[in-house]
């Protein structure tokens, strides 16, 4: 600890340029396994939304009674280089996804230094927390959002005489922005513990606005979702949680900074 508090403004930087060398090289390895399986994952987690088969499909189906058909739509790359650049950019992305906990930790082991003893402590486990949170958002954003949006918006026609064909630019941007978005849309109770932490916001704020966030996200979800209540309900029930939780831990937050101000009096 003592020879963190010695270290000049260069060692740092030098430390924060290490850390930074060592992000770069773990999303590369990923990106490579990535590139190596490109024709798999595209056919087997990408192209495989387009599917009445797909996973997720299937369970709205046999237990919500909600199917979807085929969407007919083609796919088709209008630039030469496009397939490369979007296969480069799915290592990359992917690389960034699966790297996530390990780009945390090193983020955090820069930052920890720097705090007060009681700040670790209330922080222990972020690492897995801020991660776990991370994946569950992808998931969602994978297995509900990104599919839902694919089939509306492929099966959706203004007229008969118009044929849906997709740029692979188009389609795989809707996809990874739409899951990695996700990912970063569920930290939203770390964001709040985090702000409320530095007095940015409180969960009288948020108890405040609740009513235009929920309006918010009742919009957001009609936007990326088929016109029908059941996949609103499915998008927009998650996020309003995730909001509620914001609020949970920003008021227990609170309370914790109360009671310690309490006992230094």
């Amino acid at each position: 600890m003592s020879d963190n508090k010695q270290m000049t403004f260069l060692d740092h930087l030098e430390e924060l340029r290490w850390r930074l060398v060592k992000i770069a090289i773990s999303i590369v390895v990923f990106a490579i396994g990535i590139w190596i399986f490109q024709e798999w994952i595209m056919n087997h987690l990408f192209l495989s939304m387009k599917s009445p088969d797909f996973i997720s499909f299937k369970i709205i189906c046999n237990y919500l009674g909600v199917c979807v058909e085929a969407i007919p739509v083609k796919m088709q790359s209008m630039t030469v280089s496009g397939q490369f650049s979007y296969a480069l950019m799915m290592s990359i992305m992917g690389g960034i996804v699966v790297a996530f906990p390990y780009i945390f930790y090193q983020i955090w082991s820069f930052v920890k230094p720097g705090l007060k003893t009681n700040e670790k402590s209330v922080a222990k486990g972020i690492v897995f927390y801020v991660s776990l949170l991370f994946f569950l958002g992808i998931s969602f954003g994978y297995f509900i959002v990104a599919p839902l949006a694919v089939q509306f918006f492929g099966s959706y026609k203004i007229s008969d005489k118009i044929e849906n064909i997709f740029t692979v630019n188009s389609y795989m941007s809707t996809i990874l922005s739409t899951v990695f978005y996700s990912g970063l849309l569920f930290l939203l109770p770390v964001i709040s513990y985090l702000f409320t932490k530095l007095g940015v916001l409180n969960a009288e704020f948020l108890r405040k606005y609740r009513k235009h966030a929920i309006i918010g996200i009742l919009v957001l979800s009609a936007i990326i979702t088929p016109p029908d209540l059941i996949s609103q309900v499915i998008v927009g029930v998650p996020i309003v949680l995730l909001y509620e939780t914001g609020i949970f831990v920003s008021a227990r937050v609170e309370k914790k900074m109360k009671i310690e101000q309490s006992k230094s009096i």
